[in-house]
């Protein structure tokens, strides 16, 4: 399985959208993003490149696996 690495915030908020999330508001120079099954809103800030742990954080609040990440990467 491959590394987690820092991606850009556009990218991040597609493959949250691909995992059937919806874009709710933006404040200041944070989305906020709501899913289904998520524990929490999904806040992703507008930074070039998204730290892997902001990336981590927001997978396990969406409930989505490693595997299911890569595959919503892959599509986008």
């Amino acid at each position: 399985m491959p590394k987690i690495k820092p991606i850009s915030y556009k990218k991040l908020i597609k493959v949250f959208i691909e995992a059937g999330c919806e874009a709710i508001r933006k404040k200041g120079s944070h989305h906020i993003l709501r899913c289904p099954c998520a524990k929490r809103a999904i806040v992703i800030p507008e930074y070039s490149e998204i730290d892997v742990e902001i990336i981590k954080n927001n997978l396990r609040a969406a409930n989505i696996s490693r595997e299911e990440y890569f595959e919503y990467l892959e599509r986008i």
